[in-house]
């Protein structure tokens, strides 16, 4: 009689269960593995051989199968070995069957036994709860991360040898125990709105941002703040709820951009790609499809500097997650969905020696060098980008001034009213902020005065303003109207 052993397989932002069988036959010896695995799992079978000498268990001579099922799906992952190696041990005799059932199991082997920290935890302890699993053991690496779910008995392994001790109830390992995270504070961020220099309409805007989670542009000279600006903008976002933790946690494990010192996030993500990235790097994708830049941006910025810079291409990409907050990609294998909901920062110079708009410095560049400059962002895009900011040269008794600006806490503090009264708003609804109203919600609780639409109406005539920027229009008067607290 076949007994299998519980693990799950990674697909997108997801796990799925996968059941591991071993079966001992006699014949030549061979180890196969089958049920679609991916390199990883193929090769499995090398560590678990050279572990078990290690750990002092004997490798079954004669023709050994794995197989993972079900059969008709791939699996990815060196969480695999762990689930391997109990198999064929259960398939021995050396465990009883008794002591795997109801239980999840995860980690990668080293040759001595150890066992490692895999990727894409979080997903597969909320698969194991998922499917009521009482369980879940997995390395000691990984124990923070999977902390975050609550409901769950967690059991940290660190070596094979002590793993089968435990289930042979000779030597028992404890259980982890359930942490609170830590939210960040004003210190943890590396620039703070104090410390950048005038621009006090910038900050504004910034702050109008991050209330509403609206995508902006700054365009100004080389050296005026604009990468400075960007950077202060996260010490004034709210911090990451729950389940927003959660969401973003899970993306980068699935990433492998988790580290031990840090297993899990307590900032809102700031992803700043060099121009020179690739459309699969940005957007996500691949052979066996990852999460991309705009993903790993969930819940938070996405800054590009240097716009133009950007292939034109790759810029094309972020429409959709722009449009739907998640990037959908179709492979073979499947339809994969990432969840992309971030705020778009981006920051480019007026022209390409960047003095058109100073007035301090002359400008070479030619009027068609210019235009071409800026036809490197197509309109749609444009489109897409709520607020539009000039930055001017900062003036020199603001920049030489010993006083300091207003702190990112208490222009935080500001925001974190604007998102309370959304909060409010939406207390029903699957969206967080104002800048994911549907045209529904937008004439529900945006609708203008009669003055107002007026204004409105003669600004869509002058400047041509597209059904899209009519709407964001809207959105960002509702974020204005919510920081100074107005009903309407």
């Amino acid at each position: 009689m076949l007994h299998h052993i519980n693990t799950a397989s990674l697909y997108g932002v997801h796990a799925e269960p996968i059941r591991v069988e071993a079966s001992l036959s006699p014949g030549l010896s061979r180890c196969t593995i089958v049920g679609l695995p991916e390199a990883e799992i193929k090769e499995a079978k090398e560590r678990v051989h050279a572990a078990f000498k290690s750990c002092g268990f004997t490798f079954p001579r004669g023709r050994v199968t794995i197989n993972l099922a079900p059969a008709i799906v791939k699996k990815q992952g060196s969480h695999f070995d762990i689930p391997i190696a109990l198999s064929i041990l259960v398939a021995q005799g050396v465990i009883k069957n008794e002591s795997v059932q109801n239980s999840f199991f995860f980690g990668e082997l080293s040759l001595n036994g150890n066992i490692t920290p895999v990727r894409g935890m979080l997903a597969s302890t909320l698969c194991a709860k998922k499917y009521l699993a009482s369980t879940i053991f997995l390395p000691s690496g990984n124990i923070a991360e999977a902390q975050l779910v609550e409901g769950i008995k967690i059991i940290p392994i660190p070596t094979l040898r002590t793993l089968v001790s435990h289930l042979n109830n000779e030597a028992l390992l404890e259980s982890a125990k359930n942490k609170t995270t830590q939210v960040s504070t004003e210190e943890s961020y590396a620039v703070n709105f104090a410390d950048v220099r005038g621009q006090e309409v910038v900050k504004r805007a910034l702050e109008i941002a991050a209330a509403g989670s609206h995508n902006i542009l700054l365009n100004g000279t080389p050296g005026a703040g604009k990468t400075m600006l960007a950077r202060s903008l996260p010490s004034i976002l709210p911090p990451l709820e729950r389940d927003e933790i959660l969401d973003v946690t899970n993306i980068h494990s699935i990433a492998g951009e988790l580290h031990t010192d840090k297993p899990y996030l307590t900032e809102r993500p700031f992803r700043s790609p060099h121009h020179s990235s690739s459309a699969v790097s940005i957007i996500g994708g691949g052979p066996w499809p990852k999460p991309g830049e705009v993903s790993l941006a969930h819940r938070g910025i996405l800054f590009l500097d240097e716009l133009p810079e950007f292939p034109r291409h790759v810029l094309e990409h972020l429409r959709q997650p722009l449009e739907d907050g998640e990037v959908t990609i179709a492979r073979a294998l499947g339809t994969f969905r990432f969840p992309a909901r971030f705020m778009l920062v981006a920051a480019m110079n007026p022209c390409p020696c960047g003095f058109a708009t100073d007035t301090k410095r002359e400008c070479t560049c030619t009027s068609h060098r210019i235009s071409s400059y800026n036809k490197k962002i197509s309109g749609p895009l444009l489109d897409r980008i709520d607020l539009y900011i000039n930055v001017p040269r900062v003036e020199t008794d603001k920049l030489t001034t010993d006083k300091d600006a207003e702190s990112s806490s208490i222009v935080q503090l500001r925001v974190l009213a604007a998102r309370e009264i959304q909060s409010a708003r939406f207390v029903n609804e699957t969206i967080h902020t104002n800048s994911e109203m549907s045209s529904k919600l937008l004439r529900e609780h945006a609708k203008p005065d009669f003055e107002s639409m007026k204004l409105l109406k003669q600004a869509i005539d002058t400047f041509h303003l597209s059904a899209r920027s009519y709407t964001r229009v809207l959105k960002l008067a509702r974020t204005i109207a919510d920081l100074d607290g107005e009903e309407d």
